[in-house]
């Protein structure tokens, strides 16, 4: 998996756990606070999407994350 890959798995994984945690219906709801989160996420996606800074990619290329597919 390269960046981009990582960063929409991670992203995708960060909503649906503060989804769990923030709306009322779901069996593991802790507080409705929780849907900040989700806001913050999607808020931060919007924005690498326009700026391509994207903190996350960061943190991941300096963990040696490949930034692209090499051979395709």
């Amino acid at each position: 998996m390269i960046i981009t890959d990582w960063v929409r798995a991670i992203a995708g994984l960060f909503i649906l756990i503060s989804l769990t945690l923030g709306v009322e219906a779901s069996p593991l709801f802790v507080h409705k606070y929780w849907l900040f989160f989700t806001a913050f996420v999607g808020a931060n996606l919007l924005q690498s999407g326009f700026s391509k800074f994207c903190p996350l990619a960061m943190i991941l290329k300096a963990l040696g994350v490949p930034e692209s597919r090499k051979g395709f």
